[in-house]
């Protein structure tokens, strides 16, 4: 590790967002009650709530696939997403003080915060996957490794949509007043409650312009395999994470300009 001065500096970066990511579980949820097992059990609640409600209300098959399949399939990754983007606005100004220390970056602290409710997220899902599968509402997942590939897809977004917000939101005070009407805005073109197949063929090129949407295409078509007829494009999806993560990195690097930190 001594002959590696950038291994040596990547491996004390990582020790700084694991310091900040247990200061932000202690800030957010402190030390008493369930404590850090609300980062889990938040999204547990809001998951369980929605795939209750539609299996109660809707009928029990959609084109051929259980709708309690569909519903967590689609609902999962986009509290993801959702919880990402909130925790981002005004990320920095909240955390600003950490920017005193020299080892501490805006993007460590970023990655910190969206990590935390990548993490939270995922591990919900695995339990609320795991009752619906147990109470006989789901099956297992009939591809796996789609399965991965679609949530890996899916977290890579969330975050680089996390860096985006936390600098564009010290940045424009409008974005910060903006969030929440696009993050509703954005439900209709996220494909959480959707297939691109169900769509006419001449609109379903608009659903697959949005990387959310191949995302949970990809997690759909883990978990019903030849069942669904699911549409995706892993290149373009690839490319346009990577060109969103490029100006996302850019925009943290220059927001300490302003930042005004007390």
């Amino acid at each position: 590790m001594k002959n590696f001065p950038v291994l040596r500096g990547f491996r004390k970066q990582i020790d700084v967002i694991n310091a900040l990511v247990f200061r932000e579980m202690l800030t957010r949820y402190g030390r008493g009650n369930i404590g850090f097992l609300w980062v889990i059990g938040e999204p547990v609640i809001f998951c369980v709530g929605v795939s209750v409600m539609w299996t109660l209300t809707r009928p029990a098959r959609e084109h051929g696939l259980g709708m309690t399949a569909l519903v967590v399939t689609g609902y999962v990754p986009l509290t993801m997403w959702r919880h990402c983007l909130i925790r981002a606005v005004k990320a920095f100004e909240a955390n600003g003080s950490l920017l005193f220390h020299r080892q501490v970056t805006p993007l460590d602290i970023i990655t910190a915060r969206s990590y935390l409710e990548v993490i939270g997220t995922i591990m919900a899902g695995i339990i609320v996957w795991l009752a619906a599968i147990g109470l006989g509402f789901m099956k297992p997942p009939a591809d796996i490794g789609l399965l991965y590939l679609g949530f890996f897809f899916q977290s890579v977004f969330c975050m680089i949509t996390a860096f985006l917000v936390a600098a564009l939101s010290e940045i424009s005070d409008f974005v910060e007043k903006c969030v929440n009407i696009v993050s509703y805005l954005a439900l209709p073109f996220s494909g959480a409650f959707i297939m691109v197949s169900w769509l006419p063929p001449k609109y379903q090129w608009i659903l697959m312009l949005s990387p959310m949407a191949n995302n949970i295409e990809m997690i759909r078509g883990g978990q019903f395999g030849g069942a669904a007829s699911v549409k995706y494009n892993i290149l373009y999806d690839a490319y346009i994470t990577a060109a969103l993560l490029i100006i996302a990195l850019y925009l943290t690097h220059r927001v300490r300009k302003y930042l005004h930190v007390n």
